[in-house]
């Protein structure tokens, strides 16, 4: 006999998904499973729709990081108008790279702050009421606030250069619409009514200390939980550096060993494809040569500090190195690092936003460039969440006629169903009874990956939780709500 139990939905997320988990007759975990339960459809109903309209289309797929979708597209944009990467204009690549570094700080401090910090502060067996930022802004006053002001910061960024914080339009083919102002870029130099962005490198490095005091104190169960082996997959620069804008696809094993050895952008469907299960809409993408079974990756910030050589910032430089240290420089299978991993790489991307303030270039007015037009493009970059793919073939006319978008949560859809299992079998297989600390547990593990299950909205705060217990004929034996 069998029993399921269900966790419907998952809260603390972006989007909607539930977890299964299955029980023999002797009440011992046979299987779980993270489903995700919607269908978007992006893919085809972009085809139709002249070329250009994409980077303003596709960022509707999520309103936590459009910046992501609309860049990548305008990325592969550009190459259909026959625009490469290296072609375009400093002051057009520099102010893309103000505005993907303003995205990725934002996005950071939002997932830490807002929906990954209540379950370190207040642990697993904390009321649902307890679990959320505003009890953090409560309890930890001083942290909150520097987190709410950080994303304020990334998101000013954004405004000023899209023209809004969510769904502006920034890029079009071939560069960028508007240049910077120079009262704009005092604006962020200067301390106002948003903290100046020597403010906010200085909370970083507070904020990275103060994850670290946390691991000396925890590191037992942070060692430990939700730990598995896996592959690793991110961008990196020409020197193995770490890169969120345009860089080479590196993947790495458990071990260390590159299974990727930094492959240009435009050859990524030689080596990726795609595989689907009749439980979930999200398919599982892998690499081919080594198969389903081995060839899936983890994307995200402990993927990429996992692949990289070294960061190309003072502050985080130091910290990567601290953090490669404390597994003797082996890559870090521990899933509640990546939090760590987010933090530091928060710190990069304010280092980053200070150096390109400082760049001259990004006032200029060379914008645009133009090419010979291509029937296909590919842009592929870091979104905040991991590894993004973008890839669109055109028509004659300038209509899509083909779509293909291999999201960041998408690579992160078997390392996440790796994750359900691990907690499943780690603490139900102990004490076959459900718990809210247990259910908790199940959630902890997925929003480790912060998640963007929809690519859409969602209001902040408290989710209801409906859990159902079924028997080996799928009759309904018992039910509870959290709400």
């Amino acid at each position: 006999m069998t029993r399921k139990i269900t966790i419907d939905p998952v809260t603390r997320v972006e989007g909607h998904g539930k977890v299964t988990v299955h029980l023999d007759s002797e009440g011992q975990v046979q299987d779980a499973f993270f489903h995700i339960v919607e269908f978007r459809g992006f893919e085809r109903f972009v085809q139709g729709r002249p070329y250009w309209e994409a980077p303003v289309l596709v960022q509707r797929l999520c309103g936590i990081c459009p910046v992501s979708h609309h860049l990548a597209a305008a990325k592969a944009i550009d190459q259909i108008v026959g625009v490469d990467p290296d072609d375009l204009s400093p002051t057009a690549t520099k102010l893309r790279r103000l505005l993907h570094y303003g995205q990725i700080l934002q996005s950071h401090a939002l997932h830490f702050f807002y929906l990954a910090s209540p379950d370190l502060l207040f642990g697993f067996d904390a009321p649902p009421e307890q679990r959320n930022v505003a009890a953090v802004a409560v309890e930890h006053k001083e942290l909150a606030r520097k987190g709410i002001l950080m994303r304020k910061f990334g998101q000013e960024i954004i405004k000023a250069i899209a023209g809004k914080k969510i769904h502006g339009i920034a890029a079009v083919p071939g560069g960028v619409h508007k240049t910077f102002t120079p009262e704009e870029r005092a604006y962020f130099q200067q301390e106002n009514d948003t903290p100046s962005v020597d403010t906010i490198i200085q909370w970083a490095r507070e904020t990275v200390e103060f994850i670290k005091g946390y691991h000396n104190k925890n590191y037992q169960w942070l060692d430990t939980f939700a730990r598995y082996p896996s592959g690793h997959l991110g961008l990196v620069g020409p020197n193995g550096e770490l890169e969120l804008y345009h860089g080479r696809l590196r993947a790495i094993d458990s071990l260390g060993n590159k299974t990727l050895n930094d492959i240009p952008n435009d050859a990524y469907i030689k080596y990726f494809t795609e595989g689907v299960a009749k439980w979930s809409y999200m398919k599982f993408p892998y690499l081919k040569h080594l198969g389903r079974k081995d060839g899936w990756n983890r994307v995200g910030p402990l993927a990429r500090l996992n692949v990289c050589d070294s960061i190309p910032s003072r502050f985080a430089q130091q910290e990567w190195e601290e953090f490669r240290g404390y597994t003797n420089g082996k890559p870090n299978n521990c899933t509640m690092h990546s939090h760590w991993a987010r933090l530091i790489e928060l710190l990069h991307c304010a280092e980053m936003i200070k150096s390109l303030l400082a760049d001259d270039s990004i006032l200029g007015n060379d914008l645009l460039r133009e090419g010979t037009r291509r029937p296909e493009g590919i842009g592929i970059m870091e979104a905040p969440r991991g590894t993004l793919i973008h890839h669109y073939q055109v028509d004659e006319k300038g209509m899509i006629t083909k779509c293909n978008l291999i999201v960041s949560t998408t690579h992160n859809n078997e390392p996440m169903n790796q994750a359900v299992r691990w907690v499943a079998q780690n603490v139900l297989n102990k004490q076959p009874k459900i718990t809210e600390a247990m259910l908790n547990e199940v959630e902890v593990a997925i929003r480790a990956y912060d998640p963007c299950l929809s690519c859409a909205t969602h209001a902040m705060g408290k989710m209801p939780l409906h859990i159902a217990l079924y028997d080996h004929q799928d009759n309904l034996l018992d039910e509870c709500y959290r709400d």
